[in-house]
């Protein structure tokens, strides 16, 4: 976490129940925390409130939709698992409903937390018992995801440190260790590569042929095609 403002922008007194190590409103009056990511741009560009949910809970309903399909990636087309949508809506509703009322960052880091892990051990038991060959995408995600949310560790834990650090840095070199910044961009990276992974295990249990192409050379995407009739 960061301490107590130094400055205060546009948006007025910071209501949220965050704040975290950016240095606020040092770039921009109209931006506090100046990061990437649009899910989270209303949040850390007005340090409100209202805004802080607009950022978190989206990250437990979507969080949610992975859980589904990655349990529902071996099913027979067009099924639909009642059961498990109608536990994943429940289990929104009451992080939603407990998070306002509490008002507890640690709360909503926990059922986060929780889903993550879900989706990792769902993740591990595909590559490692119906399709190994799949390790290096799944682990691949998972290791960029973890290194975000080590990054994010370090920006809490040595905040004054790293605020010291970029004093005495040209600007060029003090954007670097923005490793909040690092955390949005390495776990969204590590989230569009489980989704990657998402999708090649789904299509090639309905037989297509799904392969990993790189646009410009750089780039992951899934390319697949319906399986060849004889």
């Amino acid at each position: 976490m960061a301490p107590a403002l130094e400055r205060q922008g546009y948006w007025g007194p910071t209501t949220s129940t965050l704040d975290w190590c950016e240095q606020n409103y040092a770039v921009t009056p109209y931006i506090a925390e100046f990061l990437v990511g649009m899910g989270s741009w209303c949040f850390h560009m007005t340090l409100k409130y209202e805004m802080q949910l607009l950022d978190e809970l989206p990250m437990i309903y979507s969080c949610c939709i992975f859980v589904y399909c990655m349990f529902e990636c071996f099913k027979a087309k067009n099924s639909v698992n009642y059961h498990l949508l109608f536990t994943l809506v429940l289990f929104s509703l009451i992080v939603t409903t407990v998070y306002l009322k509490v008002k507890e960052p640690v709360f909503h880091q926990v059922m986060y937390g929780m889903l993550v892990f879900t989706l990792v051990l769902r993740s591990i038991y595909i590559v490692t018992w119906v399709y190994p060959w799949l390790r290096g995408l799944g682990y691949t995600s998972l290791g960029i995801f973890l290194l975000g949310f080590l990054l994010w560790n370090i920006d809490n834990i040595f905040c004054d440190s790293l605020r010291n650090f970029r004093k005495k840095m040209p600007p060029i070199l003090g954007v670097t260790t923005q490793f909040h910044a690092w955390w949005h961009i390495l776990t969204g990276l590590g989230s569009y590569l489980h989704i990657l992974f998402s999708l090649y295990t789904r299509t090639l249990y309905l037989r297509y042929r799904p392969k990993v192409k790189f646009f410009f050379g750089i780039w992951p995407v899934i390319m697949f095609e319906p399986l060849r009739k004889h």
